[in-house]
């Protein structure tokens, strides 16, 4: 198989990868993946599929490429720059005090609105900090069920509060 074939074969599944790890698309990374791939070819041995090793590459070069644009943030900004990212505003306005309320008030609700065993879990794991298997014995039902009851209640909460999950991502 020649290189240009191993690039058109592999390309969306770099690309993607990039942009999942990075959250941007990156052409010198997809590059990079290529240039390591091609040096390296001769330590690839047949142990795994070609696929899953041209994968971990485009991993492990987009966690370099992370690793090295924060160290490059950190080296750029100065003290004081890093002094006024940790130092939080302590004051909590009437604006922002009603707006965390309303937050509160539409998560209670969003949990009491919960089937009863989707509730008792969510309450009990979530709230009350209890571990899933901790939850089983309390609850006298098998470890499954516990994840199983916590999957849906998450995925329903998450429904019921979309609007309040996208105004956190804004």
């Amino acid at each position: 198989m020649n290189f240009n074939e191993i690039i058109k074969k592999n390309q969306n599944n770099v690309k993607s990868i990039i942009k999942l790890i990075t959250k941007e698309s990156n052409e010198d990374l997809e590059q990079e993946v290529y240039i390591k791939a091609w040096k390296n070819a001769g330590h690839y041995h047949e142990q795994g599929s070609f696929k899953s090793w041209i994968n971990t590459i485009a991993k492990n070069v987009s966690k370099d490429y992370l690793k090295s644009a924060y160290k490059k943030y950190q080296q750029n900004s100065t003290s004081d720059d890093n002094i006024l990212h940790t130092i939080k505003d302590k004051k909590e306005t009437p604006e922002l005090k009603l707006i965390k309320n309303e937050r509160q008030t539409q998560i209670i609700n969003a949990i009491n609105s919960l089937k009863p065993k989707l509730k008792e879990v969510i309450m009990l794991c979530e709230i009350q900090g209890y571990s899933y298997e901790d939850c089983a014995r309390k609850l006298k039902c098998p470890l499954g069920t516990v994840k199983s009851r916590i999957y849906n209640a998450k995925k329903e909460l998450a429904y019921k509060l979309e609007n309040l999950i996208k105004e956190r991502m804004d």
